[in-house]
């Protein structure tokens, strides 16, 4: 066998293969190096420019937070100015102005739909009942006008409400669509980032997540207000009966964060962000959600009087003020993702969307 030259390696040989001895000596590229940088360009392949780590060569500075429980009180408040920087920048008001429209025009359908799909299982009338537990939620009168819509629903006929509950849910779907579209622009803009996803795929996306968020309600509503009147026909002594009317706050939170960290994951336009940079946001809208229908309800009952400012309209416009303090509360939240995940690339000196110096090339600043 004739001893032949060694070809020099190629460039798909250099990107992908391990060098020659030659080749390494020529360039005086040790084999940890080579495998560093291997590891790296394997690793760059897989991720999104989004969520890339630096090479071995440029590593952040010693102490550099690599996840949001690793930055410091002053990255958080940091982040807390970018965040409200962001919220004006970003129209979120406005924004969520537009959700709340499309979510007022989805939630008379779904009511119908509700009742409708409720009084195949059970007394549609004891419905008006179960909607009068969440009056420390909503404020009364938006429940109001919920329990007034439910109540002419539970008058009708049994073979009208199966037809109503059809239409009601077509019409509900189509009006939630709309909503979730707008909340998905919301992201985008949240994250800096453009809608790149096509139409049918866009449209899928935002009928996955309506129905998963049709999906949530229900289990919700039948946490707070069915299954107290469920554990009340059991065999169980009261303290049985008490835990579970506890525990059913701590599942409808963990549930409530893990959709909106869901959301919050696959939403924008973007490769999928990594867990524990959604987490914070998602936390603080959980709580947020919770917090802020509590005191709006509050509020509402014991300041606010929209009945004397908008006469008969005033039940809709506090029904309207709660859809759109939700709405803002979600959006923040993704706001603060944003920021979280910005902060960490500074710290770590990775070039950072929407950041004039990193855009230029310049030093990348904390704040």
């Amino acid at each position: 066998m004739s001893d032949k030259p060694s070809r020099p390696p190629s460039v798909l040989d250099a990107l992908f293969d391990d060098l020659d001895d030659q080749t390494r000596q020529r360039f005086g590229i040790g084999q940890d190096r080579e495998r560093a940088e291997g590891l790296w360009r394997r690793r760059r392949r897989r991720l999104d420019f989004t969520e890339i780590l630096p090479p071995p060569d440029q590593v952040g500075p010693p102490g550099a937070a690599k996840s949001p429980w690793q930055l410091s009180m002053s990255d958080w408040v940091a982040i807390a100015k970018r965040t409200m920087t962001q919220i004006g920048e970003d129209r979120v008001t406005a924004v969520a102005a537009g959700v709340t429209f499309f979510s007022l025009l989805a939630l008379f359908p779904a009511i119908t739909a509700f009742v409708s799909i409720y009084g195949l299982f059970a007394d549609p009338q004891k419905i008006v009942d179960n909607f009068e537990m969440l009056n420390r939620f909503i404020p009364a009168e938006a429940l109001r006008i919920v329990l007034d819509q439910t109540e002419r629903i539970t008058a009708a006929p049994q073979a009208a409400l199966s037809f109503a509950s059809v239409m009601g849910l077509l019409i509900a779907f189509y009006s939630a669509n709309g909503g979730t579209k707008a909340m998905i622009s919301a992201m985008n803009v949240a994250w800096f980032q453009k809608e790149k996803r096509g139409i049918l795929r866009l449209n899928l996306l935002a009928m996955g997540f309506t129905m998963g968020a049709a999906a949530l309600v229900v289990v919700m509503f039948s946490l707070i207000a069915v299954l107290p009147a469920v554990v009340g026909f059991l065999p169980v002594d009261r303290y049985t009966e008490a835990l579970v009317s506890w525990l059913r706050w701590p599942i409808i939170f963990v549930a409530a964060m893990l959709a909106l960290a869901v959301f919050y994951r696959f939403g924008p336009s973007r490769r999928s962000a990594r867990w524990h940079w959604i987490t914070p946001g998602a936390l603080f809208a959980a709580v947020g959600l919770g917090a802020a229908s509590m005191l709006f309800s509050w509020y509402a009952g014991n300041f606010a009087n929209y009945n004397q400012t908008y006469g008969s309209l005033g039940a809709v416009v506090g029904l309207m003020m709660w859809l759109w303090i939700a709405s803002m509360v979600v959006i923040v939240g993704a706001e603060i993702n944003s920021e979280v995940e910005r902060q960490i690339k500074m710290d770590n000196q990775i070039p950072v969307p929407g950041d004039p110096q990193a855009d230029e090339g310049g030093p990348k600043k904390l704040a």
